[in-house]
């Protein structure tokens, strides 16, 4: 085991901030529902804040594809509508006396209260009955709203939370995790561009015990470290990476393509002495635009004709490579942001590999991919 480390303040401020108040805790006091799919369902998939520790505070949606989303906090779930068109009439909410889901749009938030905000610094619990949330505030203080004003205060101080909380992680976070990382863990054999979500990091560690049994907050500051800092300080080492700067979305599905840099794309157009490009999640969703860039909005200049030049990025070294030469294994055990995928290779002979070891159906060039193809990727058949 390795050796006890001193408890720092911004793990004190995570077990204070899910037990805080006199007589009130934000963990779950029974078996909480939990709402997402899958063996990482029990932790936040924007900052990876176990569900359990902050259900009191959780908020749950469910996107386009019909994904289950649950977050620590309303704070996540704003974070997440800036990239996904959620539907903010069907996000449910715990009610924070019973601890049942209820829609969000009906219940009553008690904001502001002296209880410590998850992930934020001004607190939001909900409550289906108005009576109960009136009794909350009389010993809690804070204010009465209706969902619609809480989640305008959770946008309008989504800058400052992130930025305050980034602080924090700087300064005492990161460098925990890295030393407990070190200690710990089996360092090659964590990737983490392999993940899509950092549940899903925090998940694998577990399962495949890349690292020595752990706490959770433990735990969550080993997944920080390397989901946040690892990540990218190893992509840096990457020559002739594609690159994508934080604004860039999808044009076909709205996420933000440099959250997924094994999976980036882009498309170069040239239109006379103008030159632009657009970044892609996945190969997938850019297949869809190329074959039919008006479908996803007004792009009159993205026209077959004018493409200069079509950059994917190989599956194992990371590196842009030429996507009208690559190629494309299709149907394998390893999914992309957006489900299945095209998943390109420089070398047939990496494609070849690749196919066998994950149980794929095929491999295609790039002028072979027909429309149909990429479209039947979204289905489970």
């Amino acid at each position: 085991m390795y050796k006890k480390l001193t408890l720092i303040p911004f793990l004190l401020l995570i077990l204070l901030s899910s037990a805080s108040g006199e007589g009130f805790t934000k963990k779950a006091t029974n078996s909480p529902v939990l709402t997402q799919k899958g063996t990482s369902k029990h932790w936040c998939p924007i900052c990876g804040m176990k569900i359990k520790n902050f259900y009191k505070t959780s908020h749950s949606s469910t996107l386009k594809d019909g994904t289950n989303r649950q977050y620590c906090s309303m704070r996540c779930l704003a974070v997440d509508m800036k990239e996904h068109n959620i539907n903010k009439n069907k996000v449910s909410v715990i009610d924070a006396k019973t601890e049942q889901p209820i829609l969000a749009k009906n219940a009553y938030y008690v904001v502001n209260s002296k209880i410590m905000g998850t992930m934020s610094k001004v607190s939001k619990l909900a409550f289906k009955d108005k009576i109960d949330a009136d009794k909350f505030a009389k010993k809690f203080k804070g204010n009465i709203v209706r969902f619609d004003e809480a989640l305008k205060m959770a946008k309008k101080s989504l800058k400052f939370d992130i930025a305050m909380f980034i602080k924090k992680k700087k300064k005492m976070m990161y460098p925990r995790g890295k030393k407990i990382y070190n200690k710990i863990c089996k360092k090659e054999l964590i990737d983490p561009t392999k993940y899509i979500e950092i549940n899903q990091l925090k998940e694998d560690i577990i399962s495949s015990k890349l690292c020595k049994p752990m706490k959770e907050k433990d735990l969550q500051a080993i997944a920080l470290y390397v989901w946040e800092v690892k990540r990218f300080e190893d992509l840096d080492k990457i020559e002739n990476k594609i690159k994508v700067t934080h604004d860039e979305k999808c044009p076909v599905c709205g996420m933000f393509a440099y959250k997924y840099p094994r999976w980036v794309a882009q498309i170069f157009y040239k239109d006379g002495s103008q030159h632009h490009h657009l970044s892609f999640d996945g190969v997938k969703d850019l297949m869809k635009f190329y074959f039919n860039s008006n479908k996803w909005g007004e792009y009159k200049e993205s026209d077959k004709d004018n493409i200069s030049k079509i950059l994917v990025t190989d599956y194992y070294s990371q590196k842009a490579i030429d996507g009208t030469k690559a190629y494309y294994v299709i149907r394998s055990d390893v999914y992309g942001p957006m489900g299945h995928e095209l998943i390109p290779f420089e070398l047939e002979s990496d494609a070849k590999t690749f196919k066998k070891d994950h149980n794929a159906k095929s491999i295609v060039k790039f002028k072979d991919i027909k429309e149909d193809q990429v479209y039947k990727l979204d289905l489970n058949e």
